[in-house]
């Protein structure tokens, strides 16, 4: 993320696969683990998303970026909505800004753009936008649902102490989500 410039996610990580898919998995029937199940998937789509450079399910973000003029590239992706700008002075107090004070644009690849006349009084432009890959877990592809599932039984098989390490077939199935960027 770009320095001195905040991303705010919204909403907690919704999991990548349901508890029904890790427990049918792990051919466990009873509802005593379910708790740590949930984290365990959670824990896995944090790390899934890390390695594909996207937010699986469609969530809210709030960001703050540069009004010098210039267009900015927003932080989460894929980007599906930019829902509005406001200027946030430096003590927090934030004026909504009329749709012709700033422009926006969504690419072909899902990068989400803005750009905001500079704004007087060392003001930023906070944006809020909608990201993320499916509506729910159903709509990722069943690749990196799979690749969640595996990697959280991972993790539950270790929970003895043993060091869990992820399998390789884990980042063979997210591979081809994967997005990279150049700095």
């Amino acid at each position: 993320m770009r320095e001195g410039l905040v991303l705010v996610r919204d909403e907690v990580v919704t999991p990548g696969a349901s508890l029904e898919e890790l427990k049918h998995y792990l051919r466990i029937s009873g509802n005593a683990e379910d708790g740590l199940l949930d984290g365990l998937l959670k824990s896995a789509t944090a790390l899934c998303e890390q390695f594909v450079g996207q937010w699986l399910i469609i969530g809210e973000a709030r960001e703050t970026v540069r009004a010098d003029g210039s267009w900015q590239r927003l932080s989460a992706t894929p980007v599906v909505a930019i829902l509005g700008g406001e200027a946030v002075a430096p003590d927090g107090g934030a004026e909504v800004l009329p749709a012709d004070a700033y422009a926006i644009d969504i690419d072909a690849a899902g990068d989400g753009w803005v750009r905001a006349r500079p704004l007087d009084g060392r003001r930023v432009l906070a944006v809020r936008y909608r990201a993320g890959m499916a509506e729910d877990a159903d709509g990722l592809p069943e690749a990196i649902r799979h690749g969640i599932v595996r990697l959280a039984a991972e993790n539950f098989a270790a929970r003895e102490g043993e060091t869990a390490s992820p399998p390789a077939v884990v980042g063979a199935l997210w591979r081809p989500w994967r997005r990279m960027r150049l700095a």
